[in-house]
């Protein structure tokens, strides 16, 4: 189920099937000036059905949301065998309970969704980009806070830690300051003079709380070029070991107190935590980082998971930004949502799916 089945320029939409990798729609879209902004790091390869599953987030969710607000309307084939769509192509529609927010994000667990009508924007102009490198990750992490409280809105804000610079320099050969505790990637998609106040702003926040440097991208293909490198953090450290990805959040606010909490679990458990991610949301990945082969792997793994999780949510924060409970996390969706609202969900899925054929074992404990 891989067809784009209608861009409908005239109406800022696009009719999909579930198997069309992000990339290719983003592309097939721009050829009529037009724009999807869910940008999951993996967009070259991961599939609207699967950002649509996991309400996937990315690079662009601080200015343009997570792949929900991209929805339009779902056509879902229910557990009975029932086909329902869920909208239409108009903006605003609230006939009846939101079937289209309850099927995005449910990992498969309510129903199959089958075509997609999503909500596209005009090609906005191309990026600015600044680069802010911080002696201290806190430091960082305080820019953060900064710069949402100045009321800016880039479309891109993403971290990265020393560890994860210097992998990705490796790797690229960019020049990055690798004696940085951290780094912001700031990005505006204004147009023109604007684009030039917002990061001139941000660049005053980040200079502000302590930044070392400041380095403005100079040509489009330069600034792709560091955006590619946020993209491949992941896979750069996977050079140095065996990387297991963890997916926190916490209100922007508090990212200064969660990279501090990050920093204090890595001590603790003697480990390499290589922390990137998409900053400007209060989304963070700390990947722990282990020896290939490593003894005891599995029980360092859990304990690190247990901590991060646990510091996440004395912040107000979540388990999980963007990658989904799957099975790794069901055991804390309750510590998050709480009794009552588990037994909500198990109600739905219950009516929804009462012999459990969806996907099961996900998502509820």
């Amino acid at each position: 189920m891989d067809r784009i089945v209608e861009i409908d320029a005239p109406n800022l939409c696009v009719v999909t099937q579930p198997g069309v990798i992000n990339a290719r729609l983003k592309a097939a879209v721009a050829e009529h000036g037009l724009f999807y902004a869910p940008d999951p790091a993996s967009f070259e390869m991961c599939s609207i059905g699967g950002n649509l599953g996991t309400n996937a987030g990315g690079l662009c969710c601080v200015k343009y949301g997570q792949t929900r607000d991209s929805v339009l309307s779902l056509e879902v084939v229910m557990a009975d065998g029932s086909v329902i769509r869920t909208g239409g192509k108009n903006v605003k529609d609230v006939a009846g309970y939101s079937l289209t927010h309850l099927m995005v994000g449910s990992q498969g667990t309510l129903g199959l969704i089958t075509e997609a009508t999503l909500r596209l924007r005009p090609t906005p102009p191309i990026r600015g980009t600044l680069l802010a490198f911080f002696p201290t990750l806190e430091s960082a992490g305080e820019a953060v806070a900064g710069i949402a409280a100045a009321g800016l809105s880039p479309v891109t804000l993403e971290l990265m830690d020393r560890l994860t610079i210097r992998d990705v320099d490796d790797v690229h050969a960019l020049g990055l300051d690798r004696d940085a505790a951290a780094m912001l990637m700031i990005e505006s998609d204004l147009p023109g003079a604007a684009a030039d106040d917002e990061l001139a702003r941000a660049e005053t926040v980040c200079v502000e709380v302590g930044a070392t440097s400041t380095v403005r991208s100079q040509t489009p293909a330069e600034a792709d070029l560091l955006r590619q490198a946020r993209r491949a953090a992941h896979f750069a450290l996977e050079r140095i070991g065996e990387v297991k990805m963890e997916d926190v959040g916490v209100p922007r606010s508090r990212v200064p107190d969660m990279l501090r909490a990050v920093e204090a679990i890595a001590a603790k458990h003697d480990v390499r935590i290589g922390t990137f991610g998409h900053a400007g949301d209060g989304n963070l990945h700390p990947d722990l980082v282990l020896e290939r082969g490593a003894p005891r792997a599995e029980a360092v793994t859990k304990a690190v998971q247990a901590d991060l999780y646990r510091a996440a949510l004395d912040l107000g924060g979540t388990v999980t930004g963007e990658h989904g409970i799957g099975s790794a996390r069901r055991e804390w969706l309750e510590e998050q949502r709480g009794p009552d609202a588990v037994r909500v969900m198990w109600a739905i899925k219950t009516a929804l799916d009462p012999q459990g054929l969806l996907n099961p074992g996900r998502v509820l404990p």
